[in-house]
């Protein structure tokens, strides 16, 4: 890892947000850490715009930190408390998520592409981190979030794998989301496509015109949901449950669904 000093001194000012000065662009995980241990209760370190690529902060407790647009690439955030940060517009691509809590944080437009949510080759969902009560609208998702918590959270227009656009139109790579609860999650216009979502939980979920082109939804519980105008094209729906979900007769692609004439109601 790699940092330059800090050309300004970090300043606590009692009552009022912690600031690193403009011009400081990268720091090292050691300044980062004393400073949020100095900080007041109720302060908030600004790290907006700044750069904390590949820097080792597990564990670390955020205390609500501004973290918008902030370049956390590769950056270990294992165990970190990052309840009710900013970290609109962050970069988060192939950070280490392993146990992170991002609880009420406010996420929309950030990218998370290829975390990493286990410590080792099995996968223990124990491990994934928790997005409860998120804001996460039109944020991007990718890669293996296996028993991750997005219940009640905000992901209008939100979209889970990479997408590349071709003259065909838009492609989205596959994402692993078994067993993910999105409990009351407001999903409406967000893409799901080609996902593979087996026993994700949807109740009571807002999931109006939402992508599920070509995902696996086995065995998905969509109890009490609004479904309305959800396009289930070529996806896999063995097993799963819509019992007192609304909207299901404008439910699209049905018929070219797997299992779609067998859905539980």
């Amino acid at each position: 890892m790699r940092s330059r000093s800090l050309t300004a001194v970090l300043l606590l000012v009692p009552g009022a947000a912690l600031a690193l000065a403009a011009e400081s662009a990268d720091f090292t995980a050691r300044e980062l850490t004393q400073a949020l241990y100095r900080a007041e209760q109720g302060a908030r370190i600004d790290l907006s715009g700044k750069s904390l690529r590949e820097l080792d902060l597990a564990g670390v407790d955020f205390k609500a930190a501004r973290l918008a647009k902030a370049d956390l690439y590769g950056t270990n955030l294992a165990e970190a408390n990052l309840s009710g940060a900013d970290l609109s517009g962050a970069l988060l691509d192939r950070a280490v998520l392993t146990k992170a809590d991002f609880s009420n944080a406010n996420l929309e437009g950030a990218t998370l592409l290829r975390p990493t949510i286990f410590s080792g080759l099995e996968r223990n969902i124990a491990e994934a981190p928790r997005f409860t009560g998120a804001n996460m609208a039109r944020t991007g998702l990718s890669g293996w979030l296996d028993g991750s918590d997005f219940a009640h959270a905000d992901l209008t227009g939100a979209r889970f794998g990479r997408q590349d656009a071709y003259s065909e139109g838009l492609l989205a790579s596959r994402v692993r989301m078994t067993s993910c609860n999105f409990s009351g999650a407001k999903l409406a216009g967000a893409s799901f496509r080609g996902a593979q979502l087996v026993f994700a939980r949807f109740t009571g979920a807002n999931a109006r015109d939402v992508d599920f082109r070509g995902a696996d939804l086995s065995k998905a519980d969509f109890s009490g949901a609004d479904v309305a105008g959800m396009d289930v094209t070529g996806a896999i729906l063995d097993g799963a449950s819509f019992a007192g979900a609304t909207g299901i007769d404008e439910i699209r692609g049905l018929v070219q669904a797997q299992g779609g004439d067998r859905i539980s109601r």
